[in-house]
């Protein structure tokens, strides 16, 4: 009997450290207001306005580097709505496109449409960072997988923007991206 004992309760305290862990120390756990008071503001409409410089490293499951990639962002305002136009090459030569439909709210909130997104994302700016969630439909030469993404945007006060974006299939996480992206011609933060 406290063979069982001891098992059931190391069970249970696994299952208890492990919910810890996934709700107050990950990546997933980090929320917008935790970023309210940071510094410099991010202004989606001046800080994601021109022609941004991208490189970034998509990382597999195994948190290995599957993938490098360069990019160009170039995005154009119209008030609170906005046109974001993406091009990526990766380091096998193949490229891959899209077009982000962006909206921004009076409460710094976020609406992102494109052809490859389910619905729409919805995202939050505070201080210097955006989150937004979004589902997407990988390419087909991919395998065509629908996969959840959660992008995380800090902004740094040279104008640059650091991007890291997790993607999970059923709760797994199946890739990860890291990106900088620089402003073509540095603005002030």
């Amino acid at each position: 009997m406290p063979f069982l004992f001891i098992l059931l309760l190391g069970i249970a305290l696994a299952a208890f450290g492990f919910w810890y862990l996934r709700r107050f120390a990950s990546f997933k756990a980090q929320r917008p207001e935790d970023y309210g008071d940071s510094q410099p503001r991010l202004d989606l409409v001046r800080h994601l306005s021109g022609r941004m410089d991208c490189r970034g490293v998509i990382f597999g499951p195994t948190g290995r580097v599957t993938s490098q990639f360069r990019a160009v962002m170039e995005t154009h305002w119209s008030g609170p709505s906005g046109v974001m136009d993406e091009t990526f090459v990766y380091d096998d030569g193949s490229r891959q496109s899209r077009q982000w439909r962006l909206t921004i709210g009076s409460d710094g909130s976020l609406r992102a449409e494109a052809d490859d997104v389910l619905e729409a994302g919805h995202g939050q700016t505070s201080g210097n960072t955006l989150r937004l969630a979004y589902t997407i439909r990988l390419p087909r030469e991919n395998g065509g997988h629908l996969l959840d993404a959660v992008d995380w945007m800090y902004l740094q006060a040279d104008g640059t923007i650091l991007n890291r974006s997790q993607f999970r299939k059923w709760g797994i996480k199946v890739a990860e991206l890291f990106c900088v992206m620089t402003p073509a011609e540095r603005r002030d933060a």
